[in-house]
């Protein structure tokens, strides 16, 4: 199971302006069918309203685990005294 990386305020926020955007493509590909723009608009919102859905992230999910293994190496690093003999 996935494991849920955002929060709910988030979540609504994400399907709001998910379906907002998603209805603006739908009315950009009816008036003006033959553009590209539109159908990667209504991807890309369509995603985002799945992402509220499902409250789980990608990309965030991409960046918490690279900020995690930075902070575990630097943590792993150890300082060797220095021995003037």
């Amino acid at each position: 199971m996935i494991r849920q990386n955002i929060g709910t305020l988030n979540a609504l926020i994400r399907i709001t302006c998910g379906l907002t955007f998603l209805s603006y493509a739908s009315v950009r590909m009816t008036r003006k069918p033959w553009e590209k723009n539109s159908m990667l608009l209504t991807s890309m919102a369509a995603l985002k309203v799945a992402e509220g859905i499902v409250r789980y992230c990608p990309v965030t999910d991409v960046i918490n685990r690279t900020m995690t293994n930075e902070n575990s190496n630097q943590d792993n690093e150890t300082i060797s005294p220095i021995n003037p003999s």
